[in-house]
């Protein structure tokens, strides 16, 4: 049986990163194949022989406009046969790809006579009923490259597969929830490091916010619990099938609080089986 990874989304989202770190991983990518022929593909990987999985990603996007409606079946055909399909979604706000867009100068491959608004907007649509079926939807709006890289590198770039990732991620409530996000903690009730003179202009990973806020008792217990809660968590969300766990800390701006106990959390995690890995969405906001 195969381990297959479809990776897919909004052009401008980041594919050609995320498929160039699976690549760099050790996978077989092959870019924009038709997912009608996914059967055939896994028919040949069958005959090949050999005790290893055969790892495979495929980028599916709106260039299939023809088979687009028969992903979702193809993925449910592959799956009844035995095979580990994980379908990633690449989102992005319309904001950030009309950015992109002008940054590099590119047409958008729906609209290539037109605004590359209407290009956008069309190309949701499309992708609906694939991004419906999604295993993780991976918002890179504020993403960089880097990040991005990382995040697919962190992932998919163990042959293990039984390991549930952990995706920690900070963040400001007033910038919007992160999107996917499996597990939400609202940290405001903490005491803020915003409103203490020296603390306010410096980071949440600068060591002595963070002192500041762990010395506070009620900081200390919070902490303890999430991650006697989350402990406890893990191994119940793998055995029921979960590969991939999102959880979400936010305070107001999500530069102090939600920072430093995102830190503390996945120092804490380490000792476990999970893979950790942290985001901080708005680190950067003023």
């Amino acid at each position: 049986m195969a381990r297959i990874t479809l990776v897919t989304g909004l052009s401008g989202s980041g594919k050609s990163t995320a498929i160039r770190a699976l690549e760099d991983a050790g996978w077989f990518c092959i870019d924009n194949l038709p997912v009608v022929l996914l059967p055939k593909l896994l028919e040949l990987v069958g005959h090949g022989g050999g005790d290893e999985i055969p790892r495979l990603a495929l980028v599916v996007d709106a260039r299939e406009s023809r088979f687009l409606d028969a992903a979702p079946q193809a993925v449910e055909d592959a799956r009844r046969l035995g095979h580990q399909v994980e379908v990633m979604f690449l989102e992005c706000s319309d904001e950030s790809l009309l950015r992109r867009f002008s940054e590099t100068r590119r047409r958008h491959p729906l609209s290539p006579d037109g605004s590359v608004q209407e290009g956008i907007a069309t190309e949701r649509q499309m992708l609906a009923t694939l991004r419906g079926v999604a295993t993780q939807i991976i918002d890179t709006t504020r993403m960089t490259v880097h990040e991005l890289r990382e995040a697919f590198t962190s992932r998919f770039g163990s042959r293990r597969s039984d390991a549930l990732n952990v995706n920690l991620v900070s963040f400001g409530y007033r910038n919007g929830l992160p999107q996917s996000s499996d597990l939400v903690f609202d940290v405001r009730f903490l005491p803020n490091p915003y409103f203490v003179d020296g603390l306010r202009p410096l980071p949440g990973t600068d060591p002595r916010v963070a002192q500041w806020l762990l010395a506070r008792a009620e900081t200390v217990e919070f902490v303890e619990r999430l991650h006697g809660l989350v402990a406890y968590l893990l191994p119940r969300y793998r055995a029921e099938g979960k590969s991939y766990l999102t959880i979400a800390l936010g305070c107001t701006g999500g530069r102090h609080r939600s920072v430093v106990l995102a830190d503390e959390l996945a120092k804490r995690l380490q000792h476990t089986e999970a893979r950790v890995q942290v985001q901080h969405r708005d680190i950067e906001r003023l």
